[in-house]
């Protein structure tokens, strides 16, 4: 499992940790059933404090993308990813409002805006099943 962690960001450790398996499960890269290296194992090899790998873990299972067993370890959910319902889609809007706030007092157009979130989903999508 490759994850790119930046130590310097603004952004906490363990929210780049659960964005970047979120993203590797988006690409297909970890999949449904895979185990996850053990916290001591990942925080070992990223050179991170072992809570904040487990911090992540425990956020993960909060939403519904792993599950945490004592003899597994952390095992990408098997059956069903969470679904994206309205609670879901209220806090993408939360989320997203501040980006595009930024972007549109940079010029940005919504022709723009669709582009990049059309080529950004596109890019996630594209190893299954030789593309788009």
């Amino acid at each position: 499992m490759m994850l790119d962690i930046d130590l310097q960001s603004e952004t906490p450790i363990y929210t780049q940790l659960v964005n970047g398996i979120i993203e590797g499960i988006a690409r297909r890269q970890l999949l449904p059933g895979e185990a996850l290296p053990s916290v001591r194992s990942l925080a070992a090899d990223l050179g991170i404090n072992l809570h904040t790998v487990n911090k992540a873990y425990h956020l993960l299972k909060q939403e519904g993308y792993v599950q945490i067993n004592r003899k597994q370890g952390v095992v990408i959910e098997p059956d069903a990813f969470p679904p994206a319902d309205e609670a879901f889609k209220d806090r993408l809007a939360r989320q997203l409002r501040p980006l595009l706030a930024d972007a549109i007092c940079r010029g940005m157009t919504k022709a723009e805006l669709e582009a990049v979130c059309s080529a950004v989903y596109d890019d996630m999508r594209a190893n299954e099943q030789g593309g788009v």
